[in-house]
Order: C-alpha cells, then sequence, then structure tokens
C-alpha cells in the first residue's frame, strides 16, 4: 500500500484579475513565508505607517466563513 499525499500549490494564475490589478504599485504577490503552498503580499519598498490603501474590491467574509 503506498499513499500518495498530493499538495495543492496556489499560483497567480489563482488569483482573480480584478485583485491583481487592484494592488498597489508597491506590492507583490509571491509564495508565502509562512505557508509555501500559498501566497503571500510583500512589498517591494517599506510602507509608511499610516498608508491606507482602497477601495477593497472583493467579498467580505464572517470570521466563521473563512
Amino acid at each position: 500500500n503506498t499513499t500518495e499525499s498530493t499538495v495543492t500549490v496556489e499560483t497567480l494564475d489563482d488569483v482573480p484579475e480584478h485583485v491583481l490589478r487592484g494592488l498597489p504599485e508597491d506590492v507583490r504577490l509571491f509564495p508565502s513565508a509562512v505557508d509555501k503552498t500559498r501566497l503571500g503580499v510583500w512589498a517591494t519598498k517599506s510602507i509608511l505607517k499610516g498608508k491606507k490603501f482602497g477601495p477593497f474590491v472583493g467579498d467580505k467574509k464572517k470570521r466563521s466563513q473563512v
């Protein structure tokens, strides 16, 4: 008996186009430093304290839904 586990790795192809278009200029999606199977949000330069991003494009979820 051989048990094979399939690990799904999230890629940029999995990210909706509107999300990619909505990223601030100095923010990129790369493999997460916490979970290599997921994408993480990375800044290409320092982000000043208090910087605001928006508007949020997407569906807000309750904590119990995620």
